[in-house]
């Protein structure tokens, strides 16, 4: 894939290299402090009650135990927050998801997590499994709010599976992941941490394996606002991220991915993240 107007130079050809040979690039402080905080606060409200969310898009149960009840991810912000939306089609987004694609990204998702101590993590996955593009494959820009390192649930992904097929996946253990999805890594490949300080942007291939242990800090949270975009050559989305945006803000049409992809359409496929 390559498109005319993608900006030069906004990677080494080191780091494009490394890229295409791991899946995976962290890109330290690509948002600064200030807008690191006031993207947490902004959140942080939110959890507050001090500016809620309209009805029926985040809904916490203000009496449950599990952290993650109590602070559940905030799925789609980007469709009723201005500063989300904003953060999402970023133009340093734009230009380093730009030229690591080869062609102009497509904004699909954002999520917000909380991660409060004691939430338990996400086991191994492969984003592309629920998002479905098609040709080719999505790419998530994982921005940290807080340090995310493994002590308090930080994100681990196992480089060079970024070709691996879509898996379908086992049963996770629940005592450590909040949704039941698990794909293992293949023969002679290990997770490793993604260690990351708040604004640094971890980007990765959707078929790249990745998640996320429990937060096992007493004191830590580790929040991290996730987006993921589709290359503009690809023609297939899953319809539950419809509708999809240009960097403009302006929706563009991509034909609904149907079925069940490899696991058959009784499959069951909550949503994910990590």
């Amino acid at each position: 894939m390559q498109a005319t107007g993608i900006k030069q130079g906004v990677l080494s050809g080191e780091q494009l290299a490394f890229f295409g040979r791991e899946g995976y690039l962290i890109v330290p402080a690509l948002f600064g402090a200030d807008e690191v905080a006031a993207l947490g606060a902004r959140f942080q409200r939110l959890a507050d009650d001090l500016e809620p969310a309209p009805e029926g898009t985040w809904i916490p149960d203000r009496a449950a135990t599990d952290p993650l009840l109590r602070y559940p991810r905030v799925m789609m912000p980007h469709t009723w927050d201005e500063l989300s939306k904003r953060w999402l089609l970023d133009q340093r987004l734009h230009d380093i998801l730009s030229a690591l694609l080869g062609d102009e990204p497509i904004a699909t998702q954002s999520m917000f997590y909380f991660k409060p101590p004691g939430a338990r993590g996400q086991a191994l996955h492969q984003d592309n499994f629920y998002l479905r593009v098609e040709p080719f494959s999505c790419i998530a820009a994982w921005t940290a709010i807080d340090p995310s390192l493994p002590e308090n649930g930080g994100l681990h992904v196992v480089p060079q599976t970024q070709d691996a097929a879509l898996v379908c996946p086992e049963e996770a253990d629940m005592n450590e992941s909040f949704v039941k999805h698990l794909v293992r890594p293949p023969e002679g490949l290990q997770p490793i941490p993604a260690p990351l300080q708040p604004g640094d942007t971890l980007f990765f291939n959707g078929n790249v394996i990745h998640g996320s242990g429990p937060n096992k800090s007493k004191t830590h949270w580790r929040r991290s606002y996730i987006c993921h975009y589709m290359p503009a050559a690809a023609q297939k989305i899953s319809s539950g991220y419809f509708p999809v945006l240009n960097f403009q803000g302006e929706p563009v049409t991509r034909e609904a991915n149907r079925g069940g992809g490899p696991c058959g359409v009784e499959f069951d496929k909550p949503n994910y993240g990590a």
